[in-house]
């Protein structure tokens, strides 16, 4: 489905409310999917883990992890410049992110509440937790003298159509590398306490826990329909979702060079390391794998960066519109190349090595 960027105007947002950035492929999205496809799925080959996936969720581990403590009480204005406007970036994704993830789960729970109990309490339960990711992530915003308008965000906001596969397929991988990317974080600050700058980094060990848990579930999901793991069209369709999540991974942390600097993280060395995990943690679900090991394989997810870096450039330039769609052209056949060589390497056969994989 082919979706419309907007631009919201100023005069419908409230004093101290922050414009959502323009959208593009690289914002978070909000999606909506075939919900009688979902209340219609048999879920028998997977029965006994999705109750224990369930259950976990049930427990509600989190429940009283997300209090501001008196490390919020103090000014942050020592993040400032180029870092500050990196941060509040970086703040402002992840909580459309997370809210992003609330809003399918609660329609998710809604709808099938009458068809399938247990997908309905189960996606009420992701639904809570998002809520609280995108409120905390939200109040630290207001550090910084901003906050989104999510009721704003919920009505004005484009929603995209993905079809149950691809929802199952992104929002695994959403999850566990969202793990990965907080968990990987937090040990680095944990060694390094003087890089911790802002206190909701020492939030992150026990969050990442929540990604991780509905990360399970979703495997679960995803292995309970054997048309997403055990066909020539789902070792593709995996392949496709791994290589269009880790390009997207890689232009984020390349275009937040000064946050992660900032934090004392090489940009670089984190996108490798979050890129790998994740890669390896999905061929516990995935029949189908990237192959992270090729020596060309992070070369040609940077070239999308570079690339990227040129698009940006072009974009803000004041060069006429038309004379700037010419110039990306190039540009957006490099990543489109790059990215066909990364699809069309040899790839790792999760399903053969299933026993191995821990």
């Amino acid at each position: 489905m082919v979706t419309a960027s907007f631009t919201p105007q100023p005069e419908t947002l409230r004093p101290g409310i922050k414009a959502p950035v323009r959208e593009t492929l690289l914002t978070p999205r909000f999606y909506t999917t075939d919900f009688e496809a979902i209340a219609e799925m048999v879920l028998t080959l997977q029965e006994d883990e999705i109750e224990a996936a369930l259950q976990e969720l049930r427990n509600d581990y989190n429940r009283h992890h997300f209090v501001r403590n008196d490390d919020f009480k103090r000014s942050f204005d020592h993040i400032e410049g180029a870092t500050r406007l990196a941060f509040i970036d970086f703040l402002e994704r992840s909580c459309t992110s997370e809210f992003s993830g609330f809003l399918l789960f609660k329609e998710l729970s809604r709808r099938l509440k009458d068809r399938s109990p247990k997908l309905a309490e189960a996606f009420a339960l992701l639904a809570r937790d998002e809520a609280r990711h995108a409120g905390f992530i939200n109040k630290a915003m207001a550090d910084f003298g901003l906050s989104l308008d999510l009721s704003y965000l919920t009505k004005k906001r484009t929603y995209t159509f993905f079809p149950p596969e691809w929802v199952i397929y992104t929002v695994y991988l959403s999850e566990k590398i969202g793990y990965w990317r907080y968990i990987l974080m937090f040990r680095h600050l944990e060694k390094n306490p003087d890089d911790n700058i802002y206190p909701l980094f020492n939030y992150f060990e026990c969050w990442c826990q929540d990604e991780n848990r509905h990360g399970d579930f979703f495997k679960a999901l995803l292995r309970s329909q054997t048309k997403l793991w055990k066909t020539w069209q789902s070792r593709l369709w995996a392949r496709f979702f791994l290589l269009t999540v880790f390009v997207t991974h890689t232009l984020t942390v390349f275009e937040r060079t000064d946050f992660y600097e900032a934090v004392g993280l090489d940009a670089r060395q984190y996108n490798i390391d979050v890129v790998k995990n994740t890669n390896e943690t999905a061929a516990r679900a995935f029949p189908s794998v990237l192959d992270t090991d090729n020596p060309h394989f992070f070369p040609r997810l940077e070239a999308c960066s570079d690339a990227n870096e040129k698009l940006t450039a072009i974009a803000n330039s004041n060069t006429p519109q038309w004379l700037k769609f010419l110039q990306k052209m190039p540009w957006i056949t490099v990543i489109i190349w790059q990215m066909l060589l990364i699809f069309l390497q040899k790839p790792v056969d999760a399903e053969a090595r299933r026993g191995l994989v821990y």
